[in-house]
């Protein structure tokens, strides 16, 4: 069945210490996970209601995919859908729309048909969970009176209407406070709303605490495999007085050349992180005859390949660079190289080691005619 979504993403996300649909889930930023799941459900297209100042940001975090298209939200839940809907006008009014929250971004397929085949023969559906806690009410700070549970229901997204009834449930709606949800809209409307079995996965996130189960989540379900890359590179030494290693300028007689600043340890450790990824190496992504790249600091290399890492939903465990050369002396800088990396790595200092080693007066490196590094990272990326 042809349809579309509207996903709510405009909210400040206060509870949860700040904007949840841009935090990373597993490496990957909620919101992308809400609307890669109802892309690849069939949704078409897919609208998200973001803040009026996170377009870019929206743009950042669902690059790469099509079939969304991004509006700006308004004041509460009700008038973002309202927004969301205005962007599927032209559409046939008795067209699915699935309204969901970007902070539930655990959604199963099997919950989209759910609703989709309600749908034949209900005005709208909604999944649902039985309440299986113990209820009462607050009691200033006290545990108060007991509150049956008899005939409550959890209710989750996305929920289900024709895109002509939703709207004209919205607008219909009496009161002043706006609408919770959409099925108090539609109920208030008179339409009957179905039930589908809901998913506890789709929990929706609230509190920070909520972020470390759905991690535990996606860590027990997802299919995951773990990479090792491997980079080197070598540099010849020339005229200067100083030379970038590993993100550090370090005092010397001479400097390393090369068409950007020629850090060694960073370019060897950016091509072990695209080798990992399988995603050739630093000469593709920043090709010497570019002149944007004339004396660009490495870390920007890196922090490109951390962001490939991130946009596949991987994340990087370790990283080990070893440098080889007779001079400068690394040992008094390799504190600040290792945290140099891991800042830009967004690593603990103890997954990131630097160290270097002589050849023994052999070779290039021994004729002290160049520097050469070489580099390991281990990523953790899905199957």
């Amino acid at each position: 069945m042809t349809f579309s979504a509207v996903v709510v993403a405009a909210g400040s996300g206060s509870r949860a210490g700040g904007a949840k649909q841009w935090h990373l889930l597993g490496g990957v930023p909620v919101v992308r996970r809400s609307v890669e799941a109802l892309l690849e459900a069939g949704a078409d297209p897919v609208v998200v209601c973001v803040p009026a100042d996170a377009h870019g940001e929206t743009e950042g975090a669902l690059s790469g995919l099509s079939g969304w298209i991004a509006v700006t939200g308004g004041a509460n839940r009700a008038a973002s859908v309202r927004a969301g809907l205005a962007a599927l006008a032209g559409h046939p009014l008795d067209r699915p729309v699935l309204v969901h929250d970007a902070a539930r971004p655990l959604l199963d397929r099997r919950v989209v048909e759910s609703l989709l085949a309600a749908l034949e023969h209900a005005d709208a559906a909604a999944p649902v969970l039985p309440v299986a806690d113990s209820l009462r009410r607050d009691a200033q700070g006290r545990i108060g009176e007991t509150v049956s549970r008899d005939g409550l229901l959890r209710i989750q997204t996305p929920q289900a209407a024709r895109l002509g009834a939703l709207t004209a449930a919205l607008d219909a709606w009496p009161d002043p406070t706006p609408p919770t949800d959409e099925t108090e809209a539609l109920r208030r409307a008179g339409l009957t709303v179905a039930q589908v079995t809901g998913d506890a996965r789709l929990m929706k996130l609230t509190h920070p605490e909520d972020f470390a189960m759905a991690e535990a989540l996606l860590a027990s379900s997802d299919r995951r495999l773990t990479r090792v890359g491997h980079g080197y590179d070598v540099h010849r030494w020339g005229p200067g007085g100083a030379v970038w290693l590993c993100g550090v300028e370090v005092p010397h007689d001479r400097t390393l050349i090369g068409h950007s600043d020629a850090d060694a340890g960073l370019h060897a450790l950016t091509d072990a992180i695209l080798g990992a990824l399988a995603e050739g190496d630093i000469g593709d992504h920043f090709p010497p005859s570019d002149p944007r790249w004339k004396g660009a600091a490495s870390d920007a290399f890196l922090a490109h390949a951390r962001d490939l890492a991130t946009a596949r939903g991987g994340r990087i465990v370790h990283v080990d660079v070893t440098l080889i050369c007779e001079r400068p002396k690394v040992k008094p800088h390799r504190q600040a190289m290792r945290e140099r990396i891991a800042a830009v790595l967004a690593l603990p200092l103890h997954a990131v080691s630097v160290k270097a080693t002589t050849t023994e007066g052999l070779g290039f490196t021994g004729r002290d005619e160049g520097l050469a590094a070489m580099a390991t990272a281990t990523l953790d990326l899905p199957e």
